[in-house]
């Protein structure tokens, strides 16, 4: 395991440095509401080279970017009832996708059809400004 403690303010730098710690292109989101996934997701994909700004999905339950090298596919699972919900959209394309980013907020719905090459990421509040991550 990997970790990291930070501020929020140093967001860039641990988006940075999850992109340079981590070999899948599937990572699982854990952390309770607030704790910034959405936060750090929106930078990650900044820094993927997106045009667009991100956004939370989480009406919509998935947003697509286009990256400079890489789609970006990210999830947002608070709102789903059960993991036949996310099968009925078609979620197993998206993770057998061979290129692209996959990033997943409340993976927990859908663990029993995630892949083995997924990587868990949690987030752990410390206080108002200060965060742990951990690279399960």
């Amino acid at each position: 395991m990997k970790q990291i403690s930070y501020q929020l303010k140093d967001i860039a730098q641990v988006a940075d440095w999850l992109l340079k710690n981590t070999t899948d292109r599937i990572w699982l989101f854990d952390g309770e509401m607030g704790s910034g996934k959405t936060t750090l997701i929106k930078e990650i994909v900044k820094q993927l080279g997106a045009a667009d700004q991100a956004n939370s999905p989480t009406f919509s339950i998935v947003n697509e970017y286009q990256g400079q090298q890489h789609m970006i596919y990210h999830f947002d699972l608070y709102r789903l009832k059960d993991y036949y919900e996310a099968l009925d959209f078609g979620i197993e394309e998206y993770l057998d996708h061979p290129d692209a980013y996959v990033f997943i907020e409340w993976p927990d719905i859908i663990e029993e059809i995630l892949p083995d090459h997924s990587q868990k990421i949690r987030i752990i509040v410390k206080d108002n400004n200060t965060r742990e991550l951990q690279i399960l």
